[in-house]
């Protein structure tokens, strides 16, 4: 059996950038699964983005920016009430996979185009449950399941996963083959080019 196992958060400028990466590796492996992991860069918090941590995401983005192509959509500065807290963001993954499996990628992309594109607020749980409307999701279970013991327990046992793999870079992108032997494809940023001979290298193993 081939797996990936997709360390990221939805609220990781560089896992944006990564994302044309991602789908060219997806359409090589012609189907097999990806199991997403989040990773939780923030805690959750109510207090607004202090300067200095504005300072330091701005400049991810500009580095994001240069080294990928990604684009963002800096009104978010100007219409949102930034916080540093992206747990709320990637719960709504896990939330949204209770409902159809194939429905977490749809999530974390929807959260990716909502925070870097339309300037929205995914530490905001309005915007969360908007999103999870958009894509189709029954919003009044997703609502209830977002704040359950169980989204939080998956949360946590993916912080224990990504520890165990000392994942501690977003993006980290990990082929599985068999039960217990893993590629690293890449432990954070990786161009498309890097990214497929590695994985090329791996399944000739």
């Amino acid at each position: 059996m081939t797996r990936l196992i997709y360390v990221a958060d939805p609220m990781c400028s560089w896992c944006w950038g990564f994302q044309p990466v991602l789908e060219s590796v997806r359409k090589i492996l012609e189907g097999d699964g990806i199991q997403y992991v989040m990773g939780g860069l923030a805690k959750d918090t109510s207090d607004p983005m202090p300067g200095e941590t504005r300072a330091y995401v701005q400049e991810q983005w500009r580095k994001v920016t240069k080294a990928t192509g990604a684009e963002f959509n800096w009104d978010f500065w100007k219409v949102c009430r930034p916080r540093r807290s992206t747990y709320p963001a990637c719960r709504a993954v896990i939330a949204a996979g209770l409902q159809e499996e194939k429905h977490i990628p749809g999530m974390f992309e929807a959260i990716q185009r909502a925070y870097y594109r339309q300037a929205r607020n995914p530490s905001d749980p309005a915007t969360l449950t908007e999103l999870a409307d958009e894509i189709g999701l029954d919003a009044k279970r997703f609502v209830d399941d977002l704040d359950s013991e169980g989204v939080e327990q998956t949360l946590q046992e993916g912080f224990a996963l990504r520890r165990s793999l000392e994942a501690d870079r977003f993006p980290s992108l990990i082929l599985q083959t068999g039960d217990s032997i893993h590629h690293w494809l890449t432990l954070g940023y990786s161009d498309e080019s890097t990214v497929v001979a590695r994985l090329n290298e791996a399944e000739q193993r």
